[in-house]
C-alpha cells in the first residue's frame, strides 16, 4: 500500500513532528482534555475500539489504562508518529496494532468496530477528505456503534477565533476553516450518523476545543 500521499502532519511540518507532545503540554489543558475524551469513549471490557490518527500514542495508553481488556486499534497516515507512538507503547510493555493508511479505504473489513475515535485529526483534513474519513469510520463501525471526535470547534468567542489564528497557520486555513466555523457536526451528519452532538466543550489558549459524539443505527 502506497503511504507516500501528501498529508499536513502533526504541527502542520515534518521537522515539527518531534515535539508535538511538548507542543501540546504548553497549549493545552493536556491532562482535563484527554480526559475527557476517554470518559466520551468510555471503553468497556471486550469492545473493539480504534482510534483514528492515533498520533504519538498518547491516547492509546489512557484508553488501556482505563480498560486494559478493550481489543485497542490504531491508524494513521504519518510513518514518523507510528514510529514515535510504537517506541511510547513499547516501553509500557503495550501490542496494540498500528496500520497505515494511504488517505483512502480504511484497511478494515465493514462492520468491524464497537467505537471509532477521533483527536486532533479532523481540523488538519480538507472538506473533501474530512467527508471521505467519516463515510469510511461509517463503514467500518458496527452497526449501533459509536463516533467520538475530540477537535477544534465553533469558537466561543472573539478571543477564542482570534487565539486559533496560531494553529491555521501552522495547519493551514484551507482545513481548519471548516472547523472553527461550526461545520463538522454537519459532515457527520452527511456520512450517514445519527444523533450527531456536540456534547462539551473547552477553552484553551489557542481555541475552542469540542467533542461530539454520533451513532451508527
Amino acid at each position: 500500500m502506497n503511504t507516500e500521499k501528501a498529508f499536513t502532519p502533526a504541527l502542520g511540518y515534518d521537522f515539527l513532528t518531534d515535539w508535538y507532545d511538548l507542543a501540546i503540554k504548553l497549549t493545552m489543558p493536556e491532562r482535563k482534555f484527554r480526559r475527557l475524551l476517554v470518559d466520551q469513549i468510555d471503553p468497556q471490557p471486550g469492545e473493539k475500539i480504534l482510534e483514528f490518527g492515533f498520533g504519538t500514542g498518547a491516547n492509546l495508553l489512557l484508553v488501556k489504562e482505563k480498560c486494559p481488556d478493550t481489543d485497542l486499534h490504531g491508524l494513521d497516515i504519518d510513518p514518523k508518529v507510528r514510529a514515535i507512538a510504537a517506541q511510547k507503547l513499547a516501553k509500557f510493555g503495550l501490542e496494540i496494532p498500528l496500520e497505515l493508511y494511504d488517505s483512502g479505504i480504511f484497511p478494515f473489513a465493514d462492520g468491524q468496530f464497537d467505537k471509532v475515535y477521533s483527536c486532533l485529526v479532523f481540523h488538519q483534513l480538507d472538506e473533501n477528505e474530512k467527508a471521505a474519513c467519516l463515510r469510511e469510520i461509517h463503514r467500518v463501525l458496527k452497526k449501533g456503534g459509536k463516533l467520538i471526535i475530540a477537535d477544534w470547534g465553533k469558537a466561543a468567542h472573539l478571543g477564542m477565533r482570534l487565539a486559533f489564528g496560531l494553529v491555521q497557520l501552522l495547519d493551514g486555513f484551507k482545513t481548519t476553516n471548516a472547523n472553527v466555523n461550526g461545520r463538522l457536526p454537519g459532515f457527520i451528519c452527511e456520512a450517514g450518523f445519527l444523533n450527531v452532538a456536540e456534547v462539551k466543550s473547552i477553552n484553551t489558549l489557542i481555541g475552542t476545543f469540542s467533542y461530539f459524539t454520533a451513532d451508527k443505527i
